[in-house]
């Protein structure tokens, strides 16, 4: 399932407070970890239930609830959700109303002032109203659900949020419209690419952004988006952009905003080795615990599902009924827009301009409670585009640019029914029709049942009446403006092509002049290219999924070699080579021996992936840093972000653009070319590799510069360092901030597979564990299974039941 990754919301927060909670807490008399957890045995009454429910776990902790009623069955969903991760459910819902101030302090100020511009709340008020008298239903049983646990365990809470201080409300149905439309605002790429793009303007003129911008390899450079900002002085004229960029990092840390990756691909019976379909999911997250996902299985009367579930979200969001699997990946769809306003102040109040004319700028105001300190009473302002992201910054002295965010509204939107409709669908066609309902929320959806696949692209796109919406618009020009959405009939779609496959991994899913505008945020298509090479080859089965999922080839390697073989290339570098100082000539021809003999295997043992990577982060210097460093500069951190985001300009770069400004070194008097910069980054990468590595560059191994690493909420770290394999163009993605270290920043949070061949098909893991709480035996026990390619059998049967989830089991009874 995918990309929803808002993950770690919590992880590098460095929340003092925590450690002293998890550390010193646990030894206090007062307080026992283990009063935290609730019990997984025994009966205990729950008022709210109409009768009896069975709660069983499988070794992993994966919850199977078990009720007559699917009302039962959603109370429990909200208890168990609680139980599990109760943390994570508050920490979210602060993020998502723009309150972690009121857990976490000031510093945490600027995410928040963020949080309540985009009013997150409004959408999930708009979304709510538009469900179904059901779904609202279903929505205030769960929340009676979470609210059962929190009375019953007000004074137990897990220690790390017993630490902070904070006391949370109660549950609301709303609040979990609020954190779907979380999940959806996470899914834009293109967001904080904007704001890094005035960050970098701030730095280059706006003639080179193009350059700094690219979409996808084959595609032109974007000279069109720049030219609509040319003549338009940005350089310190943006009020509070470091503070907004600031936020937008906060926010990515918690892998909120940046659609994070994902994979998912299903594959039709012709290409199965039992005669029946498959589907495979993965979605990637930061290295936080917990993970962002959990597993949860469902069996009423009526209604059964088993999958990936979001604590706080009464649905399961990718998985398997019986009948139909379904997952979701990000596709990157950009359906927000950044529009410079400009401003003045007039009275009390602020107006923008639009089409030659003031018109005052509607202003809503906001009180944060900060932990600490007073409460702060602010205004935001809104313009017809939408609210100005930088209304605390400075604007209220009238000067510089606005910035205003629009975003598609969700009057009479059903995604939330939708959804519930996918998860009871019995057949592909019946998924077909209930994710074409989804509009709310830009995914990739892929479906299968036992003979048939299907892929559809869901959510809500901006007809533009001119440029593509890639970099922020001039507001006060009515061209850029929006003239409603695409049809839903236009959105991409298939259903069991010919080739026997169908997948997806953030790659550029349409071609060149399709009728809508998906997007220009494409993520780098190695892994969608791989994944081709993999899915349409011989038969599948469950064990050649697993491999696929656990696969670190890079097609990029390949490419790098075509490169630097080209004719117009391969003399040039040759004697660029030959040009630079003795100390290094030998290092050069040393570094492209070994990449010319890699074989794209990034296995954490491999010396040449070592080269490899190396050479990959002293390029992006070579080429880039001389004009947008110094490496800790505002200008340089958009840069490596924006890399991380989708398509790198590093990777275009290396492949192509020998004509780009960038290849010149503006320290020196002379103008360098590639081959020059090329050369100059191959030595650089065998320097490197002596610093980190030692002189033995046979001993050399790309597991020991590139580790995975567990940390907690407070940044300790709890699991790790140990060697990592694979890349950010891997299947078996363990993504690096290219430019800055080699830390791992992303990996498969869940991976799910469903095999209609065997008699049992959906079998899952998670990347640490099914518990947020510390004290839990289920807290870390997923990493094993993660790292040595262990799934768990989550079975539909009930005769299967007592082998996987045992006899032992909470027994919910109806209280007074």
């Amino acid at each position: 399932m995918a990309s929803p990754a808002l993950s770690h919301f919590l992880p590098r927060f460095g929340v003092a407070a925590a450690v002293a909670g998890v550390l010193s807490l646990t030894g206090c008399q007062s307080f026992n970890a283990q009063d935290t957890l609730p019990p997984t045995s025994g009966v205990q009454p729950l008022k709210g239930l109409a009768q009896n429910v069975s709660v069983r776990r499988n070794a992993m902790g994966m919850p199977l609830i078990e009720s007559s009623t699917f009302h039962d069955a959603l109370f429990s969903l909200g208890y168990v959700h609680a139980s599990d991760r109760i943390t994570q459910m508050v920490t979210l819902r602060l993020l998502a109303q723009g309150r972690l101030a009121e857990m976490q302090g000031a510093d945490l100020l600027d995410a928040d002032r963020y949080m309540r511009a985009v009013n997150l709340k409004k959408s999930a008020g708009e979304l709510y109203k538009a469900s179904s008298p059901r779904l609202k239903r279903f929505f205030e049983v769960y929340a009676r659900g979470v609210n059962a646990y929190l009375f019953r365990y007000r004074d137990k809470l897990p220690a790390d949020l017993a630490a902070t201080g904070y006391k949370p409300e109660y549950w609301k149905p709303e609040d979990s419209a609020l954190i779907f439309c979380l999940l959806n605002f996470s899914q834009s790429a293109n967001l904080p690419e904007e704001i890094a793009s005035l960050v970098l303007a701030q730095s280059v003129t706006t003639d080179k952004l193009p350059w700094l911008t690219p979409s996808a390899p084959d595609e032109k450079l974007p000279l069109a988006e720049s030219e609509k900002l040319q003549g338009i002085k940005l350089s310190g004229q943006v009020p509070g952009l470091a503070e907004i960029s600031k936020a937008t990092g906060q926010l990515s840390e918690l892998n909120l905003l940046g659609a994070t990756s994902s994979n998912n691909w299903a594959i039709a019976p012709q290409r199965s080795r039992s005669g029946k379909s498959l589907l495979a999911s993965d979605s990637h997250g930061p290295m936080g615990v917990p993970a962002l996902f959990s597993y949860v299985q469902i069996r009423t009367s009526k209604y059964q599902a088993s999958g990936v579930t979001l604590a706080g979200l009464p649905m399961i969001l990718g998985g398997f009924n019986g009948k139909v699997a379904w997952s979701m990946t990000s596709v990157m769809g950009d359906n927000q827009d950044l529009f410079l306003e400009k401003i003045k102040r007039q009275g009390n109040g602020l107006s923008y301009e639009t089409a030659g004319k003031w018109q005052p700028a509607i202003v809503r105001n906001e009180t944060y409670f900060v932990k600490g300190q007073r409460p702060i009473r602010e205004a935001i302002f809104e313009t017809r585009h939408g609210p100005l992201l930088n209304s605390a910054q400075g604007l209220a002295q009238g000067s510089g640019f606005g910035l205003a965010l629009q975003t598609p509204n969700f009057t009479d939107d059903k995604s939330l029914d939708a959804f519930f409709d996918l998860s009871r669908a019995q057949n592909v066609e019946k998924a077909s029709d209930a994710s074409r309902e989804i509009r709310a929320i830009t995914l990739n959806l892929m479906f299968a049942d036992a003979s048939h696949i299907g892929w559809q692209v869901t959510g809500r796109y901006p007809n533009r009446r001119e440029g593509e919406g890639l970099l922020p618009s001039p507001g006060w020009e009515g061209r850029y403006d929006w003239d409603g959405y695409a049809d839903p009939m236009l959105h991409p779609y298939d259903q069991d092509p010919a080739q026997g496959w169908l997948g997806t991994a953030n790659q550029r899913v349409i071609p060149h002049g399709y009728g809508m505008q998906l997007s220009n945020s494409w993520s780098a298509p190695e892994r969608g290219e791989r994944l081709a090479e993999l899915a349409g080859v011989g038969k599948h089965d469950t064990r050649s999924l697993i491999a696929m999922q656990y696969d670190q080839t890079t097609t990029f390697a390949a490419k790098l070699k075509k490169m630097f073989e080209a004719p117009g290339m391969s003399q040039p570098l040759k004697q660029a080579i030959e040009a630079l100082p003795v100390a290094d000539r030998g290092k050069a021809r040393e570094a492209l021996t070994r990449l010319m003999a890699f074989d794209g295997k990034l296995s954490p043992t491999s010396a040449d992936a070592a080269i490899y990577q190396l050479f990959l982060q002293e390029s992006t210097r070579q080429i880039f840093l001389d004009e947008l460093g110094p490496q800790g500069s505002p200008a340089w951190q958009a840069f490596i972000a924006n890399g991380s985001l989708s398509y790198a300009a590093q990777a275009d770069h290396l492949l192509g653009r020998e004509d780009s400004p960038f290849w010149d070194d503006v320290h020196t008097a002379q103008k360098e070319d590639k081959p020059a910069i090329l050369a100059r980054s191959l030595a650089a990468a065998i320097t490197a590799g002596d610093s980190q590595l030692g002189g033995d560059h046979k001993a050399w191994q790309w597991g020991k510069l590139h580790r995975y690493e567990w940390k907690n909420a407070s940044g300790q770290t709890v699991r790790g360092p140990q060697p990592a394999g694979g890349d950010h163009t891997t299947l078996n993605t363990a993504a690096y901030s290219v430019g800055q270290d080699f830390n791992t920043t992303r990996v498969p949070a869940m991976r799910l597979i469903v095999d209609f061949g065997q008699p049992e098909p959906l079998m899952g893991q998670i990347a640490t564990g099914q518990s947020g709480n510390p004290a839990s035996p289920n807290y870390l026990n997923g990493i094993e299974p993660w790292l040595k390619g262990q799934y768990q059998s989550l079975p539909m049967q009930p005769e299967n039941f007592d082998r996987v989830y045992g006899t032992k089991r909470l027994t919910l009874t109806p209280g007074k």
